[in-house]
């Protein structure tokens, strides 16, 4: 990784385009919010590009500008969205029957929405069992869907006149896979495409064409897809970016916000008991065991990074931990998520907390989207290949070199984000030791 001094961003000239696997409920709320906000009919809520600000030097010095005027980001007036989707509804018919956004908005919305209609998707019924739709590609082998794909992005391309390019995940949950022979090289991975290895998932066809093309890959789903050997292997050779996985949206971000708080006081946790329940197609998606598997491993693990009972047997060593989603169609995207955590203090007195989470999935998860894809773009101009762990503070599952622990902490990570802008633009990075006002 080059030195501060050397890192040379290119500038955001031109268009970005947002290439997206999956035109449900979080894409069409994602590309509903860039119009509205581009026709001043709402404000980007929840984007740290948007309203966040950065230190710079000491607090003295009074020096905050905003993230988006501290770096180089794209525009929102400069994105052009293109996705693939098993549907063959347009992303105003899409977001009509998503139910996120109230129809008044969508209305006014509907000519831009309904100007974006989804190109064929790679679907697979074994690694989403719950849905079927007719948009999809037929014919040949997973190599020649991969070759449709990059036809797919080339259209694209010359259709917006975009000059860079990102692929974003936001499709359903693929049901649970680890990491088999065919992923262990570039070599296999290419040779299990043209066999039709069943161990190939339409996510990872989506990301190797991505990368194929020269476009930077995120995955915003559990599943398997960019992290193994292959295709980490594929972005290092085309010096692309990758990150993921899971939008850390809901029920996750609050254990990422409480369980270091806890941890920072030293209190002790006997148990922590979660359950959702969700009426989109993304709980009809996990009310497949396989696809829950994908789902109840990145939603789980946060709290076992976090809390570090290796080194506190006394307060989390032997804590019971369970998740639940349940399948709960009345409730539509107006997400429930309840936990109740059983804590001890001093002298082992019990305590409990009790929280009721009433969010909206896909009004939490589409600033993060518009997130990502701005600095997965600002990532790839700056030349920066390969895991991008300063955007661990977006996910449930954060990817990571594989002889380091994923930090889940949301405050590290939100510092780590921050100190790398800051090492970007060769800022000093900020340790908030504090002894230089005091001398």
């Amino acid at each position: 990784m080059p030195n501060p001094e050397n890192v040379q961003i290119a500038p955001a000239e031109g268009k970005l385009g947002v290439l997206i696997p999956g035109m449900g409920a979080v894409t069409t709320t994602f590309i509903a919010g860039l119009e509205a906000i581009k026709r001043g009919m709402g404000k980007p809520i929840g984007s740290l590009t948007q309203l966040g600000t950065i230190r710079l030097g000491k607090r003295t010095e009074g020096r905050s500008p905003a993230i988006r005027d501290f770096v180089p980001l794209a525009n929102i007036e400069d994105l052009a969205v293109g996705c693939w989707d098993i549907f063959e509804d347009n992303a105003y018919e899409a977001a009509v029957k998503a139910g996120v956004l109230e129809m008044p908005l969508l209305e006014q919305l509907k000519e831009p929405l309904s100007a974006i209609t989804p190109m064929k998707g790679v679907f697979d019924q074994d690694y989403v069992k719950r849905i079927h739709g007719p948009n999809v590609k037929t014919g040949g082998s997973k190599m020649d869907y991969a070759e449709m794909v990059m036809d797919d992005i080339r259209q694209f391309r010359q259709k917006t006149g975009a000059t860079r390019l990102t692929m974003i995940w936001c499709g359903s949950t693929e049901v649970f896979h680890q990491a088999a022979a065919v992923h262990a090289t570039l070599k296999d991975f290419e040779c299990g495409l043209q066999k039709n290895d069943p161990e190939i998932s339409p996510s990872q066809i989506y990301a190797y064409a991505a990368l194929k093309s020269g476009v930077s890959y995120a995955n915003g789903a559990p599943h398997l897809t960019t992290d193994m050997p292959a295709l980490l292997e594929l972005a290092r050779n085309m010096n692309l970016p990758l990150s993921g996985k899971d939008y850390k949206s809901g029920q996750t971000f609050m254990k990422t916000l409480i369980a270091p708080g806890l941890k920072s006081r030293m209190l002790g946790l006997n148990g922590w008991f979660s359950t959702n329940i969700l009426g989109n197609r993304d709980g009809e998606v996990l009310d497949d065991p396989g696809s829950f598997r994908s789902k109840e491993v990145t939603k789980s693990s946060a709290l076992e990074y976090i809390l570090q009972g290796e080194l506190y047997p006394d307060l989390y060593k032997d804590f019971y931990h369970k998740v639940r989603i349940e399948y709960y169609p009345p409730r539509g995207d107006a997400k429930e998520g309840w936990d109740n955590i059983d804590i001890f203090g001093w002298l082992g007195y019990p305590m409990q907390i009790k929280i009721n989470f009433l969010c909206r999935d896909s009004i939490l998860a589409a600033p993060l989207v518009l997130d990502i894809v701005l600095f997965m773009d600002l990532a790839q101009r700056a030349g920066m290949r390969g895991v991008q762990e300063w955007l661990s503070f977006y996910f449930k599952g954060p990817m990571h070199a594989p002889e380091v622990y994923p930090e889940h902490d949301v405050f590290i990570q939100l510092m780590k984000l921050k100190n790398t802008l800051r090492w970007m633009r060769g800022e000093d990075l900020i340790t908030h030791l504090g002894l230089e006002y005091y001398d």
